[in-house]
């Protein structure tokens, strides 16, 4: 491990929650009906709020999971924030809620105005037009 990169053993189950949690964000997107897609996206929210959990717990306050400065977490998760954005946009639902999950909310704009990131992070608009396009091939399949 490099220098400066901050891994401690909590990080394993968070890393573990993040690769369970995410693929349940498809199913917001595939349920048919109401009922089904209502049950998919409290699935995704119950991740959110385990994921909240651990941030709260890792980050002690500060402002990423690692502490003050970006570390290994934070670009595992972040890296799935544009998508994430884009997905809200196009489903027209809030997934990071100030209200809900309020260090999670603060830490992806925190995250995403990074110097480090803000010019690495897609345009959520760009994204949408990626997930569309992608959406009508498999649909046209």
């Amino acid at each position: 491990m490099q220098r400066g990169m901050l891994y401690v053993p909590m990080d394993r189950n968070v890393s573990y929650l993040i690769v369970q949690w995410l693929p349940t964000l498809s199913g917001i997107w595939k349920a048919e009906g109401e009922e089904a897609k209502a049950a998919a996206l409290e699935q995704f929210m119950e991740g959110m709020m385990l994921l909240e959990d651990a941030f709260v717990k890792c980050g002690k306050g500060k402002d990423f999971f690692g502490g003050d400065t970006i570390g290994y977490l934070d670009i595992a998760l972040g890296s799935f924030l544009g998508g994430l954005r884009a997905f809200e946009k196009m489903a027209n639902i809030e997934l990071l809620d100030e209200t809900k999950t309020p260090g999670l909310f603060g830490w992806a704009e925190r995250f995403g105005s990074n110097a480090a990131v803000m010019d690495v992070i897609p345009e959520i608009e760009k994204l949408v037009e990626y997930a569309k396009m992608i959406d009508a091939r498999s649909k046209a399949q």
